[in-house]
């Protein structure tokens, strides 16, 4: 069967995270994606360990399971883009894609030549996708941007973590990197729709992608709550701002997350808990009675989640169609059923490893769904695949290249 994007070709000029996982996406869409490494280094985060993919003989490779995270399914090319030979070869490959992304600084490819308005004079068709901490206009704009301050920087910290008057309370980071992950998933869907553009038009464009405009437009309901009522929205713990009871609370063994979300679910809730009066109250029969009177529903709701274990509240919040679950670690994770069924999780042939595990894409596409040809590559692993068959270079000139530190 057909991948969605077979015959598209990506020039991956990126590294880290936030454009590494675009061409992640697009390469399980079916695209040939050209990864472009620093020889001798190549990606930062193939050092981002431990820990590291462990050989056949169970010592670590070079590979960091960071690395592994954003690069299956690409072709690695080292590249000195810096000699003459090594920009040139870029340029060659561009002029062959149909799909550029880079995150360097501000104008930091122009001096080699592979800068937007560059490569489109070599390519008009190119679709070129700029990721950058602030984007490419701005007062901002030559800042650099690490994830970690963006998720300051759009307010994402300011309503999370627990409250400030309560133990543990501040602002708190998310536990991956949201604002680089949310930029990846933006510039594919940029992308996407550059092509059916240029489908229409013929006309490559330049893409403007700035991690921190990605991380405020994902603040979604967050930001509508502040412009709407003027007042900025505060941090919750697990509870909800717009919703209740919507939190984690204690049962009499374990944690439960119960997430009521209207009042129907509420009503079976106070009938199942023993409590059938609640659902009357004039204080909490409807959401918004029940956000006026969060700290007194709260209180009543505790002392009854507690009086049965967590099992016997699951089964039963399930049986009346009302939204709960356990807080699960990784290993409970892979291992549930359901997420095995949906294929979550699977292995790779690998070149030092013999076998890598990979976390499957969501992307359930019926009739051209994602494909899975390549590990992430070594370091430099298609560098003379590249050359050779893409750009038609004979092993003379794939030798002088080498020998001119080129690649």
């Amino acid at each position: 069967m057909a991948a969605a994007l077979d015959g598209i070709v990506v020039l991956d000029l990126s590294r880290v995270l936030a454009g590494p996982w675009c061409g992640q996406v697009l390469a399980d869409l079916g695209a040939t994606v050209v990864k472009v490494e620093r020889p001798g280094a190549g990606d930062d985060t193939r050092a981002w360990g431990p820990p590291f993919l462990k050989d056949r003989d169970g010592d670590d490779t070079t590979e960091a399971a960071y690395y592994l995270a954003a690069n299956r399914g690409k072709r690695s090319i080292t590249l000195d883009i810096a000699t003459d030979g090594g920009a040139r070869i870029a340029r060659e490959l561009a002029a062959k894609a149909d799909i550029a992304i880079e995150n360097f600084k501000l104008g930091g490819l122009a001096k080699y030549g592979l800068d937007y308005e560059s490569l489109k004079a070599l390519n008009p068709a190119l679709i070129y996708c700029s990721i950058t901490g602030f984007g490419q206009t701005g007062p901002y704009a030559h800042r650099a941007g690490y994830d970690f301050v963006l998720q300051g920087f759009c307010g994402f910290m300011s309503v999370t973590g627990e409250r400030d008057d309560r133990p543990g309370g501040g602002p708190q980071k998310a536990g991956v990197a949201i604002a680089d992950l949310a930029t990846g998933l933006y510039s594919a869907i940029a992308v996407l729709a550059a092509l059916n553009h240029r489908n229409n038009t013929g006309e490559g464009q330049h893409i403007d992608m700035a991690i921190a405009d990605s991380a405020i437009a994902l603040m979604a309901n967050m930001n509508m709550n502040y412009l709407v009522s003027g007042a900025p929205p505060k941090r919750h713990g697990n509870a909800h701002p717009n919703l209740l009871p919507y939190q984690v609370f204690d049962t009499a063994d374990d944690p439960v997350i119960l997430a009521i979300g209207n009042d129907g679910q509420f009503r079976r809730w106070a009938g199942l808990a023993g409590a059938p009066d609640l659902a009357d109250d004039g204080r909490f029969a409807t959401n918004p009675q029940r956000i006026r009177n969060r700290e007194a529903l709260i209180g009543i709701v505790a002392g009854l989640m507690k009086a049965r274990p967590r099992a016997w509240w699951i089964e039963n919040l399930e049986r009346l169609g009302i939204p709960c679950g356990g807080v699960k670690d990784f290993e409970q994770v892979f291992a549930d059923p359901h997420v095995q069924a949906r294929g979550m999780a699977f292995d790779m042939p690998h070149p030092a490893a013999g076998a890598v595990p990979m976390v499957g894409s969501p992307a359930n596409l019926r009739g051209s769904p994602p494909v899975y040809r390549r590990p992430p590559p070594m370091l430099g692993e298609h560098t003379e695949e590249v050359l050779r068959d893409m750009l038609g270079k004979s092993e003379a000139e794939i030798a002088a290249l080498r020998e001119a530190g080129a690649v």
